[in-house]
């Protein structure tokens, strides 16, 4: 059974709470690691509670949300072995799994209403990586991240 890690900062809570409740209703397990309130809190420091827990393997997929998702994406990006992508549109979300296998999907609680956030979970949950010409450039983006990995030590 999948288990997915979700998270938000104050712009995203609402969207967050309609998607945790969307997976739930699936059987999807998922682990809400905040907020829990609209008090306003630093996204950065949700991003990375995510993208630290899928880059070592506890969770194979992670959610954020935050007013873009433009913010959650850059710093998830930053946690090796983490590729996010921001998803407002069905193709982007399909893409982010099965062109760049991205373990992580952002979205933008201002931006996406809730029933296209839905569906956009979705599509990117149904979607898996293709493979294919994509692989040689998830393989790059790999060796790319190990080179600077191995520079910040």
């Amino acid at each position: 059974m999948m288990k997915i890690i979700l998270g938000s900062d104050h712009f995203g809570f609402d969207l967050k709470e309609i998607i945790k409740e969307h997976l739930q209703s699936k059987g999807i397990e998922v682990v809400d690691i905040g907020v829990y309130d609209k008090n306003p809190v630093d996204y950065p420091d949700i991003a990375v509670a995510v993208a630290e827990r899928v880059a070592s393997g506890e969770f194979e997929r992670g959610i954020l949300i935050c007013g873009t998702g433009i913010g959650m994406a850059i710093v998830a990006n930053k946690v090796p072995g983490v590729r996010a992508a921001v998803c407002h549109d069905v193709y982007s979300a399909e893409r982010a799994r099965k062109s760049n296998d991205a373990q992580i999907m952002t979205m933008g609680g201002v931006i996406v209403g809730p029933e296209l956030a839905k569906k956009l979970v979705d599509v990117w949950l149904e979607s898996e990586f293709q493979g294919g010409r994509s692989l040689p450039k998830v393989e790059k983006i790999k060796m790319i991240d190990a080179k600077y990995r191995s520079m910040a030590k």
